[in-house]
């Protein structure tokens, strides 16, 4: 210290931590009124922005009083040096975590965006939370005068080490970027493995995909298994797509009147049932002569996978009652038994039904 500390040093102190604490409290205030703004835009990113703003500003103003504070009183150049050191740190980390919180914040958005759905893929977040930290990191070691050229080779051979020992781990890692890059999965995807897994996709993270099935139940597929799996995805490149429903009709039935009363019913089903699609056009295909039957396909139309369960069931309903209304009959399976000399004899089956296990004609 080159001089007493003198009253006048006190005050003039004092006026510069109580103008950072009076600007902090301004510039909080300021922000609050610009962050019930921002929620009334349609971009989520403002709102993340002038939250994060909330808390660097404030502080900020703070950590500028308390340097003005300590460039007016008489301190040593060693204090003074560390006082500085240990502002520049502070601030850092303020900053450091609140850059980290908007960028991820705005990855987060930009993903949901991508997707169009409400669930979020945690693994560019997750990595670019650890960047933004770990740069952050960096910065206050150099500003501690710390070297971090040692740091960083130690780092790369180390790195190379734990990457031997987590082969796996990287491997679902890139696996999972690999997946999101590509767009071939996204979260809010219903989408069906070749081993039979099926469900929407939750979340794609670091390690692993989470799908959740229709019964709710959560099924977690390591991400290198998901890349090398056959899958079908019944999201993209359309949402919309189309299911078949078999039916049959009696022999002795008008196939024209047949034709245009199932096509009134499709047409009724997709105007009243939720989830149909009520622009698509009836479709109906013959193409079996049967045992008993002629068998034909309705196609219907579905805006999204789970809802072909409940329109398929409503169309069935509507087309058996009409049906019977219009006279028109679905034959029951068939089957001719002959008897010759005690023995049974089972000439044909109908309707696709099959011998019994273990059943043999009598000989």
């Amino acid at each position: 210290m080159n001089r007493a500390v003198t009253l006048d040093d006190l005050v003039l102190a004092g006026i510069s931590l109580a103008a950072g604490l009076l600007l902090a409290f301004l510039s909080r205030t300021l922000l609050r009124w610009l962050a019930k703004h921002a929620k009334r835009t349609r971009w989520s990113g403002d709102d993340i922005i002038v939250d994060a703003l909330r808390s660097v500003v404030p502080w900020a103003a703070i950590a500028g009083g308390a340097a003005a504070a300590a460039a007016v009183l008489p301190l040593t150049r060693t204090l003074q040096h560390h006082t500085d050191q240990i502002l520049e740190v502070w601030l850092i980390f303020v900053v450091t975590l609140s850059a980290a919180r908007v960028i991820s914040g705005l990855v987060s958005t930009l993903t949901q965006s991508r997707s169009g759905v409400a669930g979020s893929a945690t693994i560019f977040v997750n990595i670019t939370r650890v960047l933004v930290l770990a740069i952050g990191f960096l910065i206050v070691l150099q500003t501690l005068g710390i070297s971090i050229a040692p740091l960083l080779t130690a780092l790369g051979v180390g790195g190379l080490a734990v990457a031997l020992a987590l082969q796996d781990t990287l491997a679902n890692l890139f696996a999972g970027i690999h997946i999101l890059a590509s767009k071939t999965v996204q979260p809010g995807d219903y989408i069906r493995l070749g081993s039979g897994e099926e469900g929407y996709v939750v979340d794609i993270n670091w390690r692993q995909t989470t799908v959740r099935q229709l019964s709710n139940n959560l099924v977690v597929i390591p991400n290198g298994q998901l890349a090398k799996a056959n899958m079908t995805n019944y999201t993209h490149p359309e949402q919309r797509l189309t299911v078949l429903v078999q039916v049959g009709v009696g022999y002795d039935a008008d196939l024209e009147h047949v034709e245009r009363v199932t096509a009134e019913i499709v047409a009724e089903t997709m105007r009243e049932v939720e989830g149909a699609v009520p622009d698509h056009e009836p479709a109906i295909r013959f193409h079996t002569f049967g045992d008993s039957r002629i068998g034909f396909t309705v196609i219907l139309g579905v805006g999204e996978f789970s809802d072909q369960y409940r329109i398929k069931h409503e169309f069935i309903k509507r087309l058996h009652r009409r049906y019977r209304q219009e006279g028109i009959t679905i034959p029951a399976p068939a089957r001719t038994v002959a008897l010759q000399q005690g023995a049974v004899v089972i000439p044909q089956q109908r309707s696709g039904e099959e011998m019994a296990p273990g059943a043999t004609a009598a000989q």
